[in-house]
């Protein structure tokens, strides 16, 4: 392979893991954080309450953020924020469907259009109108501000976070103890996964902005290891990959994790790997990886874990995992 050929193999990498400048699309990424809010509320009003708030978050599919199936008496609808076409998508199980432009616009107005939507497909919800996890919340119905809406920053937004997913599902492989899907919290409007050693936690002492003390306590209800990508914003600002452990190890701040461009961030109290280093590394499937992986085995490690009871090999495509005595 000639020096011309790598060249032209790392930048067709690096188009797949795109350029995410938070400077540049911050606008949009507040109101996009602000509109998946009302979609979630909706979710959360109609769904019963699932350990870790399991039952909040959406979820990446093949054409941007989706509700997944949600049920409204006996019938069924999902919501999705298509980023390709660039519209909300509204469906029920009985074929009707509605769809809104995503635009510039305010949040008032984007709220008032998804609940007419669902009022005009006869599966009318009533939700929380407080933003949760944002600094200074405005009502949704209150806030009148018009809010840019940059198409391709979107569009590449949701490419990266197909990325992402994909590497985070494939890690989550290995796991065989409780294990979180990989799932989007609108609420600190990030892509995670969390890995549990199937032990209590101390009672988590609440007090996150925007987050009732409640739904934290159940968040950190055991012990865990977790990982996450967001985009920026609220001091971090620029896309970011990220991970703690809840109680956090003695040790756990000095640990040796990899790539060499991880750092811990007493602020916030978890280990950062900016997403421009593994956007431009030779192999960022890789780079990502050895993120994920050395930083949970740090928590694990120094926290004790039954790692033998708890991993596997990462799994393989139509390959059943291999079990013998004992599991």
């Amino acid at each position: 392979m000639t020096a011309h050929d790598t060249d032209s193999s790392v930048a067709q990498v690096r188009e797949v893991w795109p350029a995410l400048p938070y400077e540049a699309w911050k606008d949009t990424c507040t109101a996009l954080h602000l509109w998946t809010q009302i979609v979630g509320k909706v979710r959360v009003a109609q769904t019963p309450w699932l350990n870790h708030s399991w039952h909040v978050p959406l979820y990446v599919n093949a054409r941007g953020l989706t509700t997944g199936p949600v049920t409204h008496g006996p019938r069924t609808f999902d919501i999705t924020f298509d980023l390709v076409d660039h519209v909300l998508s509204l469906r029920t199980s009985d074929g009707a469907e509605r769809r809104i432009k995503l635009r510039a616009q305010s949040v008032a107005d984007f709220y008032t259009c998804v609940m007419d939507a669902l009022e005009a497909l006869e599966v009318p919800v009533d939700i929380n109108t407080r933003p949760n996890e944002v600094p200074h919340p405005v009502p949704f119905p209150e806030d009148h501000v018009v809010r840019p809406y940059d198409a391709n920053a979107a569009h590449d937004f949701w490419r990266a976070l197909t990325q992402v997913d994909r590497v985070f599902c494939e890690f989550r492989t290995g796991f065989l103890g409780k294990c979180s899907p990989v799932h989007f919290f609108w609420g600190s409007f990030d892509l995670a996964v969390t890995r549990f050693s199937g032990r209590s936690a101390p009672v988590h002492p609440g007090g996150l902005p925007g987050l009732p003390d409640a739904v934290t306590r159940d968040a950190y209800s055991h012990e865990l290891s977790s990982a996450g990508f967001w985009p920026g914003g609220n001091g971090m600002e620029e896309a970011a990959f990220y991970s703690y452990a809840y109680p956090e190890p003695g040790g756990y701040r000095a640990a040796d994790v990899q790539p060499a461009e991880a750092y811990f961030e007493p602020k916030l109290g978890e280990f950062i790997l900016p997403y421009d280093v593994v956007r431009t590394a030779a192999d960022p499937d890789r780079t990502l990886e050895d993120f994920l992986h050395s930083t949970y085995e740090a928590a694990a490690n120094l926290g004790h874990w039954a790692r033998d009871q708890l991993e596997s090999a990462e799994g393989r495509v139509r390959i059943p995992r291999q079990v013998r005595s004992g599991g």
